[in-house]
């Protein structure tokens, strides 16, 4: 490991509290290409059995590390450039590891546009400025006199000065002590203020909460400032963030003025110390702590996403079921579509037993006869317009057999209908079809159906078209990618769009799979894998283990157990007088596994203790199964709530300040963080989940703004 490098994991192990033992394995993993998932799951004696929220940071900080090497880079080539560089500022630039003392030590060398002082420095009164910075000298206003010149456009003494406390100030402006001031006077005391701007006060109505409003900048929660910054980049509010400005002022003085200085300079430094905060310090910095908070802000806001699209994603699936898909409407009908157990389109059509046309008894005519022919085992209703009513219409519905009826987050299905992947799939059916087809398929396996949809339309967020982009698309990629492989995937039925998201697999592969899996037929065992084209040996290491074929020839391809692993679970098979598959079903049998006789140099007790844990349950799903949910039937709009009522409700979106909990109307009802539970929560995510069934009270209802708070608290 070079020097650099090093360095890089003496800062991350103290950074992440995390050894440098296990830091260093985990970069050097990273380096080679291995992907979070599998260093997670297999490589736990490297890393020490970090989880991937641990690998995920020690990748990032890595980058930015790397990141601010190559700044280091440029920054000391522009210095040296200019024949500036002495071997103290040097120093200086390589010792340090914060990106804004990196660039404090470089901006009074960073190539700059025309401005005051360099207008003045042109005009040949950098001297003078000098003579005010050494406070020492009274022949100020003489010497200041010797610099006046019609030929320099410098026309009175006051002219003089003026250029000079114009180079002064930028001097200040760019002085690292007198940032890290201004910088700590921020920090302790900044105050958020916003307020409407001229003549959009009607146009801005819903941002009239921070039309007059002001908070310490410390206070301010990550949501509030996003719906303040979103109001500020549609020009409905202005914003400002500033300390107190006489006590930053005392401050700078203190920090630039000598006890010593002389009155003439005294006087200067205090005109030009006010024009540097105003001027350059104090929009300099506010735009560098809104951009901070702003950073804050996007990192927590996609936080909360991340775990509401891991929840999501990780939803109850009815697993194989023979589905009947509907996408409700009014005017335009119910589309119907008829999937078998795997989700394979068989059948659709339109049904008409809502307003205007009210073919009740045609539509249940036909319900009863596609669901006998296609052996409709649960019905799938999406939650959007007229979703109360179907669901109505159903229940009402007496089949023959038992059917189970649920209702589904539709939430992307109209995204995911008009996309390339949907055309790709059902180049025949029109957008309603394809989103009809995807509900059902959401209830049968959620995992397998999100993942075609870009996750940010998921609709399970707050403020994810505010925050920076390009991190949301890597955090929620990462997320979508977790999930895929700790459920797993079938090698034989997955789309190439989710076995894209297998470590090590990505888009290319996975349609190199799909093909192979078409001209060949099935997959018989993991090691066929090697025979796709362009899947090496580097890629089976890092997907075969998250990989599942039910009917192998090696029982232990169902399983998650690595192939790399499989000569130990044979020797373990050996040492018990069996094989494989009686090992798998036989509990008595794993409990005399003697763990520690299978340790070798490159497997050790956690991949071990991973092995035995797997035996007892291999392949197995780590979701639970959908369960049915009921609406309160008197319970339509927000017209039927009242105060004190409890109903039941289902959880579809978690923020920091609380949960949105869908009561069977229109709105979301608010259950705020504080009506959560009697006991102090961090996060609602501590106590709640998304699609969590839960019981609520109406504590209150808006109508005018529909609005309507909750609460589990009963007592």
């Amino acid at each position: 490991m070079d020097i650099m490098n090093k360095a890089h994991v003496s800062i991350l192990s103290k950074e992440l509290q995390i050894s440098e033992k296990q830091i260093a394995g985990t970069i050097q993993l990273l380096e080679e290409g291995a992907t979070i998932p599998f260093i997670s799951r297999y490589r736990k004696e490297i890393t020490g059995s970090l989880d991937e929220v641990q690998i995920a940071n020690i990748s990032t900080r890595m980058s930015q590390l790397v990141e601010l090497e190559k700044r280091r880079e440029t920054v000391l080539h522009t210095i040296e450039e200019q024949g500036k560089l002495t071997a103290e500022l040097r120093k200086k630039i390589t010792n340090t590891y914060d990106p804004i003392e990196l660039e404090d030590l470089y901006l009074p060398y960073k190539p700059k546009r025309k401005t005051k002082a360099s207008v003045a420095r042109e005009k040949g009164l950098e001297p003078l400025a000098l003579h005010i910075m050494e406070q020492s000298k009274n022949n100020l206003f003489d010497l200041a006199k010797s610099f006046i010149s019609k030929e320099k456009d410098v026309s009175s003494i006051e002219d003089a000065l003026q250029g000079a406390r114009d180079i002064v100030a930028e001097m200040i402006s760019e002085t690292k002590e007198v940032r890290s001031i201004i910088r700590s006077q921020f920090q302790r005391q900044a105050v958020v203020k916003s307020y409407v701007a001229k003549g959009k006060e009607e146009e801005g109505s819903k941002y009239k909460d921070y039309f007059e409003y002001e908070e310490p900048l410390q206070k301010c929660p990550s949501h509030r400032f996003l719906a303040i910054m979103r109001g500020v980049n549609e020009e409905i509010l202005k914003l400002s963030i500033a300390p107190d400005h006489d006590t930053t002022i005392q401050a700078m003085e203190i920090s630039v003025i000598k006890k010593n200085a002389t009155r003439e300079s005294r006087e200067q430094l205090d005109l030009a110390i006010k024009d540097s905060y105003k001027r350059l310090l104090q929009p300099s910095i506010e735009t560098e702590f809104r951009q901070k908070t702003k950073e804050k802000a996007d990192l927590e806001a996609i936080h909360v996403f991340s775990l509401n699209l891991r929840q999501l994603l990780l939803s109850s699936p009815l697993g194989q079921k023979r589905i009947m898909a509907v996408d409700p409407g009014f005017r335009t009908g119910c589309k119907i579509v008829c999937l078998d157990s795997e989700g394979n389109f068989l059948f659709n059509s339109t049904i008409y037993p809502h307003p205007p046309q009210n073919e009740i008894e045609k539509s249940r005519a036909q319900i009863l006869e596609l669901a006998k022919k296609f052996k409709t085992e649960a019905i799938a209703i999406g939650n959007g317009t007229a979703s109360r009513e179907t669901e109505s219409f159903f229940k009402g519905i007496n089949f023959p057999s038992a059917v189970e009826i649920f209702m589904v987050n539709e939430a992307g299905a109209s995204i995911y209908s008009a996309s390339k992947i949907a055309r790709e799939e059902f180049p025949d059916q029109d957008v309603t079809v394809r989103g009809a087809v995807s509900i059902g398929r959401r209830l049968l396996d959620p995992l397998a159906e999100l993942v075609k949809i870009e996750p940010k339309s998921i609709g399970v967020g707050q403020y994810q078209h505010d925050v920076d982009q390009s991190l949301l698309h890597s955090r929620l990629d990462q997320v979508v990618e977790s999930c895929v492989n700790l459920v797993g995937v079938n090698l034989n039925t997955a789309s190439k769009h989710l076995l894209a998201y297998v470590s090590g697999v990505g888009p290319a592969l996975a349609e190199s799979i799909v093909n192979f899996r078409k001209e060949h037929g099935q997959f018989k065992s993991r090691k066929q894998l090697l025979k796709v084209p362009r899947l090496g040996e580097k890629a089976f290491e890092q997907c075969a283990g998250f990989l599942r074929i039910p009917n192998s020839e090696n029982p232990l391809d169902n399983s998650a157990v690595h192939p790399e692993a499989y000569p130990i679970v044979e020797k373990m098979a050996k040492d018990l007088k069996t094989d494989i598959a009686t090992l798998l079903k036989d509990p008595s049998l794993q409990k005399k596994i003697e763990v520690k006789q299978y340790l070798t140099d490159e497997i050790g007790l956690p991949t071990l203790q991973d092995i035995v844990k797997e035996l007892a349950k291999p392949g197995l799903d780590p979701r639970q199964k959908a369960k049915s949910f009921s609406f309160d039937d008197s319970i339509k709009t927000i017209d039927d709530l009242k105060e004190g009522l409890v109903i039941p409700g289902i959880v579809n979106n978690l923020t920091n300040f609380g949960a949105f909990v869908n009561i069977g109307i229109k709105e979301s009802g608010l259950l705020h963080i504080s009506q959560i539970s009697n006991q102090f929560i961090k996060s609602p995510s501590d106590i709640l989940q998304l699609n969590q069934q839960v019981k609520v009270k109406v504590v209150s209802i808006d109508k005018d703004r529909k609005r309507v708070q909750l609460t589990t608290k009963f007592d």
